[in-house]
């Protein structure tokens, strides 16, 4: 017969091995299960797979969406680079010239690139409308008369404070110019509309003559920003003077058998022009 401490000891390592068998059918129980090494490289392949869908193009997904924002970041950015302007005004003679050219209107466009926020270069056009004084148009003879003034020039443009909603700037620049000094008479014409025609009375060219030259001009202005939640738009009212000096030859010609007209070298004006630029 087994004595009653070893009955004692075979309880307490039956007891043992119990409570052992049953924690670690309670941790198996509570573990996470995670999946194998092969299913992981399974999935990680096919997650590879579904981001290497292929575009139209060739590209990738994420490598076609990376190249159309690059395209349309670059668009944008070259758009941003484009500078536009149109205005008109009117000009006044410096007193040197106003011996042959008065009072008149023009109209300015031009178009170019933004360097920097400060910086622009623009290429202008612009055409000037003046009146001829009574006393050059009576030693001819005529009736009445004007000055063409058209030009084709290099304009660089200084903001000297880029950032700021309302600013000033200096510009200046030369480049073609071409004169056409016209001098005429009232004379009688057809004229029809929708309704009927009739004779009318209208100043028609009888003498003209022109000259093309170099010139310069030289001026400043004021801008205000317009558009944008803040007005931090590229858009930008304008107004400015400048000193416009047209190197025309002096001359002493009778056009078309009109007196004989003295004309002074240079053509000098100031013309003041508003309008927009962005």
């Amino acid at each position: 017969m087994s004595s009653p401490r070893s009955k004692s000891l075979m309880r307490r390592f039956c007891f043992l091995a119990s409570a052992s068998v049953f924690a670690a059918a309670f941790a198996g129980a509570q573990s996470p299960s995670y999946p194998s090494q092969t299913s992981q490289i399974d999935s990680g392949e096919s997650s590879s797979t579904a981001f290497q869908l292929v575009s139209d193009d060739g590209l990738s997904g994420s490598a076609a969406a990376g190249a159309a924002q690059d395209d349309q970041g670059g668009k944008r950015g070259l758009l941003s680079k484009l500078a536009f302007e149109a205005g008109g005004g009117f000009n006044a003679p410096v007193s040197s010239s106003s011996s042959y050219v008065t009072w008149g209107g023009n109209f300015t466009g031009g178009a170019g690139l933004h360097i920097n926020k400060r910086f622009s270069l623009l290429t202008e056009y612009q055409f000037i409308d003046d009146k001829l004084p009574g006393a050059l148009i009576a030693e001819t003879g005529a009736n009445g008369g004007n000055t063409h003034i058209w030009s084709l020039t290099v304009d660089p443009v200084i903001d000297l404070f880029p950032k700021s909603t309302n600013s000033v700037y200096v510009t200046g620049g030369g480049g073609f110019y071409r004169k056409v000094t016209n001098f005429t008479d009232p004379q009688e014409a057809e004229y029809c509309d929708y309704y009927y025609c009739g004779i009318e009375t209208e100043n028609a060219v009888v003498g003209h003559f022109s000259s093309n030259q170099g010139g310069f001009n030289i001026g400043g202005g004021y801008t205000h920003k317009i558009g944008g939640l803040y007005s931090d738009g590229t858009m930008k009212l304008f107004a400015e003077v400048r000193y416009l000096d047209v190197l025309s030859p002096a001359s002493a010609i009778a056009p078309n058998g009109l007196g004989t007209a003295t004309v002074g070298p240079d053509t000098k004006l100031i013309p003041v022009t508003v309008g927009v630029r962005w």
